[in-house]
């Protein structure tokens, strides 16, 4: 099984660490974005919207890291990262939306402006994610009241939920952002939590 995607790339991260924590390795085809590598013809006929990952498996290739996850999952044996219980399941595609919707996009305006910009030799503007502080400030009362006397999002076990918003909170705390998550008890210690597993820490490149 291959993933065409970048060790960097939050989409990527996450995916890496759903086969982690199935105990699969899939085959890494690194796409350089330097070089626009994720832009050209050839990707793009796997990914017509020029994104990354991409999982190849035999003749079958898909695209869009969130279902990606959902496929390593159903498609490797090992403990699920998806509850059975029919109310668990819903309530884990409830916090899977709201890392896309009310997590993500400013989370990400903190990590294009302090982190991915000037990785690239870019000048950010740090007015533009402090704009967006107090959306990400009101996502995180929210996780951090949910997962009072929690280990996880859905109680004692990891899910696809939790592996979800991982790549992003790790970037995040290298920027201002990240006091937004030390500063509230329950979130910092679910990213503590969440960080020192092994699984995360092959994802991100610290093992």
């Amino acid at each position: 099984m291959r993933i065409y995607g970048n060790p960097i790339s939050t989409c990527t991260r996450k995916v890496l660490a759903t086969f982690a924590e199935k105990n699969v390795t899939p085959e890494l085809l690194v796409l350089d974005f330097a070089k626009g590598d994720h832009k050209s013809p050839e990707h793009m006929k796997r990914q017509p919207f020029g994104q990354m990952p991409v999982l190849e498996d035999g003749e079958f290739q898909m695209y869009e890291s969130r279902a990606i996850m959902r496929y390593v999952d159903q498609a490797f044996p090992g403990t699920s990262l998806t509850p059975a219980d029919s109310k668990q399941r819903a309530r884990m595609e409830q916090w899977i939306s709201v890392e896309m919707s009310d997590f993500t996009p400013y989370a990400m305006t903190f990590l294009q402006e302090h982190y991915f910009k000037p990785m690239f030799g870019h000048q950010g503007d740090p007015a533009l994610a402090e704009a967006a502080r107090p959306k990400l400030a009101a996502c995180c009362d929210v996780l951090e009241k949910a997962l009072t006397g929690k280990q996880f999002l859905l109680g004692d076990s990891i899910s696809l939920a939790d592996i979800g918003v991982l790549p992003y909170i790790d970037y995040l705390m290298k920027t201002p952002g990240g006091n937004e998550i030390s500063s509230r008890p329950n979130l910092n210690a679910w990213w503590e939590r969440c960080s020192s597993r092994p699984s995360w820490k092959k994802a991100s490149g610290q093992a």
